[in-house]
């Protein structure tokens, strides 16, 4: 079991994995600026944000450290929170309500901005400035960015459809033979598996606050 660094097992350290999305970062990360994706660490797993085609939590839970696709550098210690796991996943599952997979934007509202969020709303702290400092200086010169990437989702996972447990039965228990058997079909194309070599990436299911 992983150690998040408290005696008391209620707390938990917030931590901030950052990942480079291309090795040119060697270069620019001296300049203060590169291209990054980071995730959140919280009770011993990680929580990103990535685009996808839905109106659906674009919110997604890994290992910590190892996010597919990207390239682990560094991570900080951001501080503590108070919350239970339980507490915690209920605060984790709301806020997918905000963070839909086609509201995903590279420089308005990307995986960083959603790392900052939590942490703020977590710490009272902000993730550092370099860690989306491109975005920021994209938002600042927006007028010179091509307009496809100005309103256009930049996709860092699969396309998938959230479907839980409970309505995927539900579906095959109303479901004709036919409709069952493109119901199967439906899913295998939209939900994340192993065989895409995201087998370890699990979206987080949101949830309404009461």
């Amino acid at each position: 079991m992983e150690d998040n660094g408290n005696s008391n097992s209620n707390s938990s350290l917030v931590v901030l994995n950052v990942y480079d999305l291309t090795p040119i970062n060697n270069y620019m990360y001296w300049f203060g600026v590169g291209i990054y994706h980071s995730g959140i660490q919280v009770h011993g797993k990680e929580y990103g944000f990535g685009a996808h085609d839905f109106p659906a939590s674009g919110v997604f839970e890994v290992e910590p450290r190892t996010c597919p696709g990207f390239i682990y550098r560094t991570s900080i210690t951001l501080g503590q929170t108070n919350m239970t796991a339980s507490e915690f996943r209920t605060f984790i599952e709301i806020m997918s309500c905000k963070y839909h997979g086609d509201t995903y934007h590279l420089i308005s509202k990307n995986c960083n901005h959603f790392t900052d969020d939590v942490s703020f709303r977590l710490t009272a702290k902000q993730i550092p400035g370099w860690v989306n400092r491109l975005a920021k200086l994209g938002a600042l010169c927006s007028c010179l960015l091509p307009e496809s990437l100005q309103v256009t989702s930049v996709k860092q996972l699969p396309e998938y459809h959230e479907f839980s447990e409970d309505e995927f039965v539900e579906s095959l228990s109303t479901a004709t033979p036919r409709e069952s058997t493109e119901i199967e079909e439906e899913q295998q194309k939209h939900l994340l598996s192993a065989s895409d070599g995201t087998g370890d990436v699990v979206f987080v299911k949101e949830a309404h606050a009461k």
